[in-house]
């Protein structure tokens, strides 16, 4: 009768929708159970503390999304100290944090191919990258990546990086405020699937693929895939939520 805890950053985000069936899942395979707590805003403090207290009440095995490099490293240790194991998932915090294993996507290198179909997409001109929370380590690396990859193929393309929020009515707004003010951008991209679902709006409400905008950003919301169906969007790059729920488990 395991007791596994996810510590996550973004509880109510709809990514984590088949993240939390692909943990249930693995649960039932085993014979474990699962709860789901951390943050719905990413507060690492709220993370934090949701973590430790996983360790008090003597959980055993955590999974934790490791949005800050620092943060995590003390109540890491301390579980692994105690005999629970520690795996991270969606965010990985780097060579300081002695977790077990990470399962998600390889954000840097998404990110590079990022900014390759951006430059495939786009004519010279700006674009705009959205990423919801910068500098944290589930979406930050994709836009580094995006940024490398576009300084490195030489072409004449200006990205913009903008801060769109963790509110999705805050992401749509800032994105469309965006290009009311730059309406010669060439390109509309996100980092995230809030921004990314934000964008497939704003390039419908104003018409924007038919006059040349190219759009595309991450995951595979049923909005973001509709986008695409209607030529609203040019790509999404998948993440395996399912799966950043169940290997966890395994």
């Amino acid at each position: 009768n395991w007791r596994f805890v996810f510590v996550n950053h973004a509880l109510t985000n709809p990514f984590f929708v088949p993240a939390k069936n692909g943990s249930e899942d693995a649960a039932a395979v085993v014979g474990a159970t699962v709860e789901w707590t951390g943050s719905v805003s990413s507060n690492v403090g709220e993370m934090v503390k949701a973590m430790r207290h996983a360790i008090e009440t003597k959980a055993d095995g955590i999974a934790v999304s490791i949005i800050d490099p620092n943060a995590f490293n003390g109540p890491t240790a301390l579980a692994l100290s105690r005999g629970i194991p520690v795996v991270a998932y969606n965010a990985d915090g780097g060579k300081g944090n002695r977790r077990l294993a990470y399962i998600g996507q390889d954000n840097y290198q998404s990110g590079l191919e990022l900014g390759a179909r951006v430059v495939s997409l786009v004519d010279p001109g700006d674009v705009y990258l959205f990423i919801a929370t910068p500098n944290q380590q589930n979406i930050q690396p994709r836009v580094d990546g995006a940024l490398d990859a576009i300084r490195d193929s030489g072409k004449p393309i200006t990205a913009h990086v903008v801060a769109s929020g963790v509110a999705v009515g805050d992401e749509l707004k800032r994105i469309e405020a965006a290009y009311l003010a730059h309406k010669s951008l060439k390109g509309l991209f996100a980092v995230d699937a809030g921004s990314t679902a934000g964008i497939a709006k704003v390039m419908r409400k104003h018409g924007l693929h038919a006059r040349g905008v190219r759009a595309g950003g991450y995951d595979l919301l049923p909005t973001t895939l509709q986008a695409i169906h209607d030529r609203d969007l040019d790509f999404t790059i998948d993440q395996q939520p399912y799966l950043q729920g169940f290997l966890p488990v395994l």
